[in-house]
Formats: C-alpha cells, sequence, structure tokens
C-alpha cells in the first residue's frame, strides 16, 4: 500500500521550521562576526595599554616618542632622526628611543593614495562605459574577465612588479614617462580622428566595440612613445633623465618605490572597485537616461548629471572598499615598495608600511616585550582606522542612498 503524500499543514510546519532554522543560523552567524570583530580589539587594546602604563621595570612611552613630535635635548631635532622607526636598535644613554609610528603611517597612507589614484579613475571609467555604452556582448564576455582579477592572489601582483616590473621601469624611465605623457593625448586623438571619418566607417567603428578596436591604437600609441623618448629625453632632459632628476629636482630614484606600488596596488584593487561601480551604475533604472536624453541631453551630460548622481551611493562604497583594501595590503608593499621607513613627499622613494612592518617583524618580537607591544599598537591603529572608514562609508552610503531615492536610483 502506497503511503499518502504529507497533508498540507505538516508541509507547512517543516517549511517554516526550515525558515527559522535559516534565520537562526544567519543570526547567529551576525553575533559571531560582531563578537569576533569586538575581541579582537579588546585583546589589541589590551597588549598595547601597557606602552602607556609605567611598571618598576619599564617606563611609559609618550605619544611625542610615538609619533615623533617631540625635541632631543632641547634642540630642534632633525626631521629624519624624530621620524625613525628602529624599535631594536642600540641605544646610548639618554638616547631617544626610534619607536616614531610617523614614517609608518605615512607609508601606508601614502601607498594607498597612488593605488586609488591610479585604480578609481580607470575602474570608473571601465564601469561606466560597459554599463552604458558597451555591447551587450562584449560586456558579456569583458565583465566576468575583469572580476576574475580580483581572484590573483596578491603575492603574485607583488612578485611581479618587485622582481619584473621595478628593473624593467629603472632601465627604461624615459620611455615610461614618455608613455604616460603621450597615453592620454592619444587617446584623445583617437575620437577625434573617429568623429572626422566618414559615415559608413563611423558605422564600422561603433562605441559600443570600442574595447576591441581601440586595442591596436593603444598598441600604435605605445610604439610611437618608445620610439619618441629618446627624443624627448634629449629636448626636455639634457639627454639624462634620470640626471635630470636628480641634479636639477633633487629627486633619488630608488628601484622599488612608491610608484611602483602604487602600479601594483591600484592593479589589484581596481577589479572590486569595477565591479561595484559597475553593479550600481547598471542598477540606474533606464528610465531616467532615456528621459535625459529625449529632453535633449548629451551622452556626457546624462552620464555626469543624472547616472553618476543616482548611482553615488554604490560607486561611493566601491570606491571606500578599495580604499579599505589598498590600506591593509601587505604583499604587495612587502615584495615592492623596498620597505624603507621613509618619510618624504618623493614618490619615487621606498616607504614601508604598518602592515608590512607587522609581518616583516613580529616573528622576532618575544611576546610582551615592548617591541611586540608596539607591532600590536600598530595593528590597532590599522584596525581602528578600517573601521572608521567603514562606518564614514556606510553612513554616506545611507545619506546618499536617502537622498536619491525619489530617483529610483538607491542601490
Amino acid at each position: 500500500m502506497l503511503d499518502s503524500p504529507p497533508p498540507t499543514a505538516v508541509r507547512r510546519r517543516l517549511r517554516q521550521g526550515r525558515d527559522r532554522l535559516a534565520t537562526a543560523l544567519i543570526t547567529a552567524g551576525g553575533i559571531g562576526v560582531i563578537a569576533a570583530l569586538l575581541a579582537i580589539g579588546i585583546f589589541l587594546a589590551v597588549e598595547v595599554v601597557p606602552l602607556f602604563w609605567p611598571t618598576g621595570d619599564s617606563s611609559a612611552i609618550s605619544p611625542e616618542a610615538l609619533w615623533g613630535v617631540g625635541e632631543d635635548a632641547g634642540e630642534a631635532a632633525d626631521e629624519a632622526i624624530r621620524h625613525r622607526w628602529a624599535p631594536t636598535a642600540s641605544l646610548a644613554p639618554g638616547e631617544t628611543p626610534r619607536i616614531s609610528l610617523a614614517p609608518l603611517a605615512w607609508g601606508t597612507l601614502e601607498a594607498a593614495a597612488w593605488a586609488l589614484a591610479i585604480a578609481v579613475p580607470l575602474a570608473l571609467g571601465a564601469a561606466a562605459h560597459s554599463s552604458l555604452f558597451m555591447s551587450r556582448r562584449l560586456r558579456s564576455r569583458l565583465k566576468p574577465t575583469l572580476e576574475l582579477m580580483e581572484a590573483l592572489p596578491g603575492v603574485v601582483v607583488g612578485f611581479v612588479a618587485g622582481l619584473v616590473l621595478a628593473p624593467w621601469v629603472e632601465r627604461h624611465l624615459a620611455e615610461v614617462v614618455a608613455c604616460l605623457v603621450l597615453l592620454v593625448p592619444g587617446l584623445l586623438l583617437a575620437g577625434g580622428l573617429r568623429s572626422w571619418l566618414p559615415a559608413p566607417w563611423r558605422e564600422a567603428l561603433p562605441l559600443g566595440w570600442a574595447g576591441l578596436w581601440l586595442v591596436p591604437w593603444l598598441a600604435l600609441v605605445l610604439a610611437a612613445s618608445v620610439w619618441l623618448a629618446p627624443w624627448l629625453e634629449a629636448v626636455a632632459f639634457d639627454g639624462d633623465l634620470r640626471r635630470f632628476l636628480e641634479l636639477r629636482l633633487g629627486l633619488d630614484i630608488a628601484v622599488r618605490n612608491a610608484l611602483i606600488v602604487g602600479a601594483a596596488m591600484g592593479f589589484a584593487v581596481m577589479p572590486s572597485v569595477y565591479a561595484l561601480a559597475e553593479d550600481a551604475l547598471s542598477g540606474v533604472p533606464a528610465s531616467l537616461a532615456e528621459g535625459a536624453q529625449a529632453l535633449g541631453a548629451t551622452r556626457w551630460q546624462t552620464l555626469w548629471r543624472v547616472v553618476l548622481p543616482a548611482a553615488s551611493p554604490g560607486i561611493f562604497s566601491a570606491v571606500m572598499i578599495g580604499a579599505g583594501r589598498a590600506v591593509g595590503e601587505t604583499m604587495i608593499v612587502l615584495m615592492a615598495s623596498g620597505n624603507a621607513a621613509l618619510m618624504t613627499l618623493n614618490p619615487l622613494d621606498g616607504l614601508r608600511s604598518l602592515a608590512a612592518t607587522i609581518a616583516i617583524e613580529l616573528p622576532e618580537a618575544g611576546p610582551g616585550g615592548m617591541h611586540y607591544q608596539l607591532l600590536l599598537l600598530a595593528a590597532l591603529a590599522l584596525f581602528v582606522f578600517t573601521f572608521l572608514v567603514n562606518t564614514l562609508a556606510e553612513l554616506v552610503r545611507t545619506r546618499l542612498r536617502r537622498r536619491y531615492q525619489r530617483l529610483g536610483g538607491g542601490s
């Protein structure tokens, strides 16, 4: 005899039980994440407190020593001495400990700033083009490829940047500068030439497929830049770019410097910023853009004045997530920066970040010692900075979403 199916009431109770179980698991997971974050913060704070609390064996460390804002022996201290990180160095009697976190914080922010300066314009430009102008067929193939770049390990990017890119840039500095100078004018020239072409030729080069037909043009621009580099170096830099930078501008050139780190970290950060910004732009109702163009707005005016404001909450979140990734990046900075704890405005100098310092020195620091506590203080500074940035990003995103909610563009 065949079993009869369970009655409707039993199936309803089973479904409700599964829903309650899923809700409980999700709630427990959220609570667990919050508890873990609080535990990490409390652990770091408890371990760091003895630095500022004098004991019988050691004296308390002052903020002036940590941030290098004090003076040595009543005289104005040299900038390079006051901002120095060497906690394990042997000190003479009466000498101030070299435990300033200022160069490490400076290196962290400098690396993140260069990474965002490179990644954000490229990512937002690519997101705007793919979401609004690119052919659907090309977009369906190109977007997953760009998002797949996010899975590339940071250690691989750092290895290539430190051991391949940095020496190559040092040997071909003039060619790199020529490429940077001529790249943007070359792209603008491509757009101008297309507008002057006859109508049949313009139809053969649609804007939706610009991501493909611009590739040969970019290769031609790069080849022209390499060919013109010796002439540019001879005319503008007295025949020797490196000597010009060192003697005329006073810029020392390190093989692994802030620009190399910025380029590598920008490459690593760009996929995540692109993916989130592209989703935000694609989520803007098409009726807004169509209405703006029906009223006579150009594509650029529609993008700048309608689509970007409506998608601004999602774009802001994308940029903040990229900033958090750049600030906390370890392996790329560790392998491509030279790890010199310098505090200069020269982008061709090396740097050292808080995360890289923790990775290098923590295995050698004895638990409970001053060096160990200083590294935990650096970790606490990173934790607090990331928490504040994410909190600010959420507050601004919520405010912008409420502002543009009436337009249907909240994300």
